[in-house]
């Protein structure tokens, strides 16, 4: 879906909500001084509850919000919306994401909250742990962050038995 995108900054927002696991809202309120290239951290600022959190600034990202940068120049946000002069609207950030996934022929239901859940989900499949997702998505129950084991089955085959673990004596050939 990302790599059909064309236009250099509907790709970087696509990138960017999934590779930060940004909620729409914060995708689209993001500013140039949000991002920590130093520290490979994005700065999320009053996300859902008001609450300030870092999540993940990967190499991959950062080269690609670096050649739209250089590209299309937006100050102070990330993405800005007509005119330069606020943010990229919630609705358009949808529209991006629908056109995406329609040029993708993908028609599994969901909106632009599922790329999302898609890092979250990954994550898990990596091993990462729960509380360590918790942090990155600013939940603050545990209990909702452990809404995407359910959807985390990748891992599951090659997390291997913990049976495989123990020491058997091999018994003796009758």
């Amino acid at each position: 879906m990302i790599a059909g995108t064309a236009n250099r900054k509907h790709r970087a927002l696509l990138m960017t909500t999934y590779g930060a696991g940004l909620r729409v809202s914060e995708v689209v309120r993001l500013q140039l001084s949000d991002l920590h290239s130093d520290r490979m951290l994005i700065r999320v600022e009053a996300g859902k509850g008001g609450k300030d959190r870092y999540t993940l600034l990967s190499e991959t990202l950062l080269a690609e919000l670096r050649t739209y940068w250089r590209v299309a120049r937006p100050e102070p946000w990330l993405f800005p919306g007509r005119g330069g002069k606020c943010p990229l609207s919630r609705e358009t950030a949808q529209s991006v994401y629908y056109a995406a996934k329609e040029r993708a022929g993908i028609q599994k239901a969901g909106c632009i909250h599922s790329l999302r859940h898609a890092f979250a989900t990954h994550l898990l499949e990596a091993g990462v742990r729960l509380p360590t997702i918790q942090v990155l998505l600013g939940h603050r129950q545990l209990e909702t962050t452990a809404r995407y084991l359910h959807l985390a089955t990748g891992g599951l085959a090659r997390a291997g038995s913990p049976f495989d673990l123990l020491a058997f004596a091999t018994p003796a050939a009758e």
